[in-house]
């Protein structure tokens, strides 16, 4: 992955993590003092199956019913709720989530794309993310009669903007 600004030099001393107080302990960062911008985040992931798995999804056949209507709304759910269940998220005043999903017949996968947005202190990467997985276990749960085999993975930042430190464009 490559962000939009410069890579640091292979011999910079690693940053601190934020996170983490000068005696080690784990702590919520302070962001009491930070602007309040515009900030979305764009995440991925996908799940592959097998192509009868696929066709079920596809169809809207499955036993438990609409796989994709079911997953956008768990999907939303979940970024709403990080901060329940991330530790040491902030809870945000999300203004949007938005989720999609395509099928792709030639990876015999459900992908799943959310862009998160708010007007806060701190971004929107971790509900970004967290929809994304929410969203893929959704499917798994509602396929997994079928399908015990399936695949979560590429679940990642595809780009995030506003505050700070700019913008991030995955390479």
């Amino acid at each position: 992955m490559t962000s939009s600004s410069s890579p640091a030099p292979e011999n910079a001393p690693a940053p601190a993590l934020s996170h983490f107080d000068a005696g080690g302990a784990a702590h919520m960062v302070d962001v009491a003092g930070k602007a309040i911008t515009h900030r979305v985040a764009v995440a991925r992931g996908s799940i592959r199956m097998k192509p009868a798995t696929l066709a079920l999804v596809r169809e809207g056949t499955a036993k438990k019913g609409d796989v994709i209507g079911v997953a956008r709304i768990a999907a939303i759910q979940g970024a709403k709720r990080t901060a329940e269940l991330i530790p040491l998220c902030h809870p945000i005043p999300i203004t949007r989530v938005a989720v999609e999903f395509d099928l792709d017949e030639a990876a015999g996968a459900v992908h799943c794309t959310a862009i998160v947005e708010c007007d806060g202190r701190t971004g929107v990467e971790m509900e970004a993310l967290t929809a994304v997985q929410v969203g893929l276990l959704t499917v798994y749960d509602m396929c997994k009669a079928v399908d015990r085999g399936m695949v979560i993975e590429g679940v990642r930042l595809l780009e995030k903007h506003g505050g700070k430190s700019g913008s991030f464009v995955a390479g």
